[in-house]
């Protein structure tokens, strides 16, 4: 997922994208921790783009505060 893409979205749809991708990072876990994951590079592009949406929200909380 690019920042453009996350950019276009509103707050609500980028709490949605967190949650949806953190769960999908729980599951990627639980199938590494069973050996079902077969492409493990999927786990690592999930991670940063929880950190993208992550910076994301906290650069629009600052932008906020000024």
């Amino acid at each position: 997922m690019d920042m453009q893409t996350l950019r276009a979205k509103d707050d609500a749809e980028l709490r949605a994208e967190l949650l949806r991708l953190r769960r999908s990072e729980f599951e990627m876990r639980m199938q590494v921790r069973i050996g079902q994951l077969a492409r493990n590079h999927t786990f690592q592009e999930t991670r940063r783009d929880i950190a993208r949406v992550k910076t994301l929200m906290t650069e629009r909380r600052q932008g906020e505060k000024k």
